[in-house]
């Protein structure tokens, strides 16, 4: 995922858009001291702001398809199951298991530190800080929130000043629905990032790019604070000779042009062989045409290029390899047509960056046994899919391939259940989010015995005899 450029050097404070000096030292002292009262703590304090940010959500439903559509020209639609259901369904699933994850765990105690009890007790970790992405700004924005809030933390929530129109709904509402001394929605570019990662903070959820998840990594290495950091990478789809190719055709199209391509767990590239490529190509133009028509510029359901920088970008990938279909681009108005893509060299841009757009580059093997030595040369991507009827193969590359994520006869599906997490492996990011695995994220479970003042057997403390030593050994 796309990100500012962060420079090193970071200030603490700067003037901000409406001329207002940001202060983020004093910004997080106040969440802080906030913290440190015990209301984020009450089991119910975090029912009421996570209902009141699903009312968030759903009572300016339309404002931000509004938003999302001058952002990235997103459909109402797709605005709802990508953005708004995806937050609101994590909502739903974290209030119905809250009470279960926030309860302590009882573990066994040995023979020598009887009579006692051990037992596992969640605890939140303090002040976090979640920096958004702009490709889904409200879903990358607030998802994160979620298990920070159940888990009881105070959170500054840093959303894409790439994505302005969504960016500024979130800073208007969130301080109208959740407690504003616990949660804050800070605006900005550059300096108020770096200003923000200068700050010490708890833990830091990350959503972007590599190069700015070192420096997000970096910063918080001077307070040895945690970090998740959910980046991308070139996320392969392999579709084997047996596939079942309109089905494949079909879920590719879908996953890859869905928001224009800047999805990080879109498919990057097409693996398979040149027998099935000559079948898969034009079925998923098939698929394509469907969606969008014979001229997606026209279709109010095919997204935008966020800006023109990035579509310029993505224009000169068009000249890595022959354009099979697709391949116009206004990046003026930020329009990048689907593009189905043969031949790039490996060494090309296309084939060496994350694409992040609606250009599906295929790479044709000779040998289908040569996937996973193929997949296994490059850094390990954030998801991994494999198209094919036979089970043993698809276990088989799941079982050598080492990814994020993985998907099988489908693509990004596993986004729609709560239990799994969602992370990355490797230069595809660490650490993982949604459900349960969120809940952990801003957690800290913390080991606690509770021990009774009798039966002080005095084998432990000196002088030690060989009394004492046989008496251990038969303990343990």
């Amino acid at each position: 995922m796309d990100a500012p450029t962060l420079e090193p050097q970071m200030a603490t404070e700067q003037d901000t858009s409406d001329g207002t000096q940001f202060n983020a030292p004093g910004l997080v002292a106040g969440l802080r001291t906030y913290f440190r009262s015990g209301t984020t703590a009450d089991l119910n304090w975090r029912r009421r702001q996570l209902s009141q940010l699903r009312k968030l959500l759903t009572e300016n439903e339309q404002r931000f398809f509004a938003a999302l559509k001058s952002d990235l020209h997103k459909a109402p639609l797709e605005s709802f199951m990508t953005e708004v259901s995806a937050v609101t369904g994590d909502i739903d699933h974290t209030l119905k298991h809250l009470k279960s994850w926030t309860r302590s765990r009882r573990v066994s105690t040995p023979l020598a530190a009887q009579p006692g009890k051990s037992y596992i007790q969640p605890e939140p970790l303090g002040v976090v800080l979640i920096i958004g992405a702009w490709n889904y700004p409200l879903q990358l924005s607030l998802s994160p929130l979620v298990p920070a809030i159940a888990a009881g933390n105070c959170a500054v929530v840093k959303p894409s000043e790439l994505s302005p129109a969504t960016s500024a709904l979130i800073a208007e509402l969130l301080p109208r629905y959740l407690d504003s001394d616990a949660f804050v929605c800070v605006e900005g570019a550059v300096d108020e990032t770096s200003a923000l990662l200068e700050q010490q903070w708890d833990h830091i959820l990350y959503t972007g790019g590599g190069r700015v998840g070192r420096i997000v990594m970096s910063a918080a290495a001077r307070y040895l604070t945690p970090v998740t950091l959910e980046l991308g990478g070139k996320s392969p789809c392999i579709v084997a000779d047996d596939a079942d190719i309109e089905v494949a055709a079909r879920r590719i199209a879908w996953a890859k042009f869905t928001n224009a391509g800047q999805t990080c767990i879109a498919p990057d590239y097409l693996l398979c062989t040149r027998a099935t490529a000559e079948r898969l190509l034009p079925a998923i133009q098939n698929s394509v045409r469907e969606m969008f028509g014979d001229n997606p510029r026209e279709s109010s359901d095919f997204g935008r290029i966020v800006n023109e920088r990035h579509a310029q970008r993505l224009a000169a990938y068009l000249q890595d390899g022959e354009v099979l279909w697709g391949g116009e681009s206004d990046p003026a108005n930020r329009y990048i047509a689907p593009t189905l893509l043969r031949g790039a060299g490996l060494e090309t841009a296309v084939m060496q960056e994350e694409i992040f757009g609606p250009i599906l580059p295929v790479v044709e093997l000779e040998d289908f046994s040569r996937v996973e030595e193929f997949v296994n040369d490059r850094d390990k991507p954030l998801a991994l899919y494999v198209f094919t009827r036979d089970e043993a193969t698809a276990d088989r590359i799941l079982s050598r391939c080492s990814s994020g994520n993985a998907c099988v006869n489908d693509c990004m599906m596993f986004m729609a259940v709560h239990d799994l997490p969602f992370g990355g492996v490797g230069a595809s990011g660490m650490g993982a989010y949604h459900g349960e695995h969120g809940f952990k994220t801003f957690s800290h479970y913390k080991a606690v015995m509770k021990r009774k003042n009798i039966l002080d057997l005095s084998v432990r403390y000196a002088p030690f005899t060989d009394a004492k030593f046989k008496l251990l050994r038969w303990l343990r």
